[in-house]
């Protein structure tokens, strides 16, 4: 009897084993793992509680000399670069790393294993012979310098030193020599686009870079997989671009030696374009791709750019490009450069012969209302990328027009303040870049040209620009803190309209305009040329708005929670109207914002009354004592329908 109780007992465990394994199985939720908990930090010496940076707050800095060529007969690039680093981290460092994000298209890469089948969303199944060749890397520390092996793993690589680099402004030098393929489409940020009067060449991600080495993570080190951009450090460039002589080369920052590698008349033209407002042709259409725009027709040149204070740089070039420039305004008195380049057949009225418009306009509108524009010049450049912003260098889909272009500029420029002067982690937190920019991005269409395209269809479609509609986000199932390549890439536009939506709520229900423009204001200014994390915003706009804003924090950027209020019933004191109404409004979702209610009595007086967060703190039900005087004829909530509510069929009550 005993050996068979203890048999039974010895089975019973197994089952609730097995149970309990196959529990654990079926119960998997990539968001335990890949999505944050809401827990916000407490202030530091490095990152005050009010959300600025702290007195001990330090970052390190990366500069860079590269060389580069490109060859049109093997389309590739190939170069040196020369990384000045220095540590200002209290810890010494025994080994560096680097982002490799070309291997991206390496057979081998972690991106191409995790392509789901069927698709390829990046592009990077069929990129043939990707990624870099890295040889000659050698170390110059305290005088010494010294070749190193390598330790390439994906699209990182590990540098270990002799000897560590100390911290408090320790320097170290890394000389790479690199070549890699150009492929087509580079994961929806650069390539090759074939047009009348040959390639256009879009070059991003091009050399390799430090890593970033932060108060938070360490060494940032997840690998680029094509969803999750970047994270950089801020330094000085100073590049070369060796092309071939038919070629014009556009470039990140200031050009050197424009009487080397344009003609007298472009250089001319420039300084028109530098003193005027109005679009100026530097080639125009009938003139692009012939031998009178190159100094010279046979073999190369080499274009000279320097930029400062900046976390990238990135180029373009091509032989038959149209190129217009106009003025940049800015409110400092500074000028700068709007420059455009693209085919000739996008030089259209309604297309790419708006560009520098739409680049000068936008330039100025987030100067004046954010941050002013920190560099000499900004290009806009048409291709065959879908639209990808660099410092001081945009490139777009050469097929756009009218509306979409405005946007497409718009937002690719948009992204110089976030994460180009707020230099956010783009691998690790999307939202932070893509979602602030969309909001700016409103903001900008709003305000261009007397509302020219506020209510163009194209405003509205789902993807950047649909934080207006909110019924699409009914059906995402990550949070906006889900890790940026985690998030599932039919969804992923959330973190564009979704952060938008969110912060316009805060701007125009929760917190208001004057009081979140002066908050967000504050926090750009705090972290330009920075590295934020997302409770550096949290506290910063809960600081500045003078509100404890957590509560809209945690259901927004961490859960899907839904939006439902409901009304309930409407009833009189001691059934007296004159007495009197309560009304009893229902909070039926997970997620809670303010009750905007429109109140109209039978003698036709109507009040719009709004109701703080607070009363939610005890219940999902709330009694409102309306001081009526008459009969109530209807009551409705969010009459403007400024709310995310997923069921407006609840919002209204009525006499009848």
């Amino acid at each position: 009897m005993k050996r068979h109780l203890l048999f039974s007992c010895l089975l019973l465990c197994f089952w609730h084993a097995q149970a309990q394994n196959n529990t654990d199985d079926a119960s998997y939720n990539p968001h335990d793992l890949f999505t944050q908990p809401f827990a916000p930090p407490a202030g530091n010496p490095f990152r005050s509680a009010n959300g600025i940076p702290g007195p001990a707050y330090w970052q390190n800095t990366a500069s860079y000399l590269i060389h580069a060529t490109l060859s049109e007969k093997d389309t590739s690039v190939a170069g040196d670069v020369t990384i000045f680093y220095s540590n200002h981290s209290p810890d010494p460092l025994e080994y560096l790393w680097l982002q490799l994000d070309q291997n991206i298209f390496k057979k081998t890469s972690r991106s191409v294993a995790a392509s789901k089948y069927p698709g390829d969303y990046f592009g990077v199944l069929d990129a043939v012979h990707g990624g870099y060749e890295i040889k000659d890397v050698s170390v110059t520390y305290a005088g010494k310098t010294y070749a190193v092996h390598p330790i390439i793993t994906d699209t990182r690589m590990q540098l270990r030193l002799q000897t560590p680099l100390h911290g408090n402004g320790d320097s170290i030098s890394v000389k790479i020599n690199f070549r890699f393929n150009i492929p087509l489409n580079g994961a929806g940020r650069f390539g090759r686009q074939y047009t009348r009067q040959g390639v256009v060449y879009q070059i991003g991600q091009w050399y390799p870079r430090i890593c970033v080495y932060d108060d938070v993570e360490g060494w940032n080190t997840l690998p680029y997989m094509g969803l999750g951009e970047f994270y950089c450090d801020y330094g000085d460039y100073d590049y070369y671009v060796t092309a071939p002589a038919t070629m014009i080369v556009y470039g990140s920052g200031d050009l050197q030696d424009p009487g080397s590698v344009l003609t007298p008349q472009e250089i001319q033209r420039l300084s028109q374009a530098a003193q005027s407002d109005k679009t100026v042709p530097i080639i125009g259409p009938k003139d692009a791709g012939k031998a009178s725009t190159r100094p010279t027709a046979t073999g190369d040149l080499t274009w000279h750019f320097t930029m400062k204070h900046t976390r990238d740089v990135a180029f373009a070039c091509g032989k038959g490009m149209v190129w217009d420039a106009a003025r940049i305004n800015l409110p400092s008195g500074r000028k700068a450069l709007a420059m455009s380049c693209y085919p000739v057949e996008s030089a259209d009225d309604s297309a790419w012969s708006r560009s520098t418009e739409y680049l000068k306009a936008s330039i100025e509108i987030y100067s004046k209302n954010f941050f002013e524009y920190p560099w000499n010049v900004a290009v806009s450049n048409a291709g065959i990328t879908g639209g990808m912003e660099y410092p001081g260098m945009i490139f777009n889909d050469y097929k756009e027009s009218r509306a979409r272009l405005w946007f497409l500029i718009a937002h690719e420029i948009g992204h110089n303040w976030f994460p180009m002067i707020v230099g956010s982690n783009e691998r690790r937190y999307m939202w932070q870049d893509e979602g602030f920019n969309s909001y700016i991005n409103y903001i900008a269409t709003d305000l261009f040209n007397n509302g020219e395209y506020v209510n163009a269809d194209a405003y509205r479609e789902k993807g950047f620009f649909a934080s207006r509609d909110y019924q699409q986000f009914m059906e995402y199932k990550d949070p906006l803190m889900t890790l940026s390549d985690a998030m599932t890439e039919e969804q992923h536009y959330q973190f564009y309209g979704k952060t938008a939506y969110g912060l316009n709520l805060l701007r125009t229900v929760v917190v208001g305009k004057e009081r979140f423009d002066y908050a967000f204001r504050k926090y750009t200014e705090a972290w330009a040329f920075r590295h934020p994390t997302p409770y550096d915003f949290f506290h910063c706009i809960n600081n500045a708005t003078g509100e404890d804003l957590n509560w809209f924090w945690k259901e927004w950027f961490f859960t899907t929670w839904k939006f439902d209020q409901a009304i309930g019933s409407v009833n009189y004191v001691d059934n007296d109207p004159s007495k009197g109404a309560l009304i009893t409004i229902v909070n039926k979702g997970k997620m809670i914002l303010p009750v905007i209610l429109k109140i109209r009595q039978s003698n036709g007086d109507t009040n719009t009354i709004e109701l703080p967060v607070e009363i939610w703190q005890r219940g999902g039900t709330w009694v409102y004592p309306y001081p009526s005087t008459h009969s109530i004829d209807k009551v409705m909530l969010d009459p403007e329908k400024l709310l995310p509510d997923v069921d407006r069929s609840n919002n209204e009550w009525s006499k009848k």
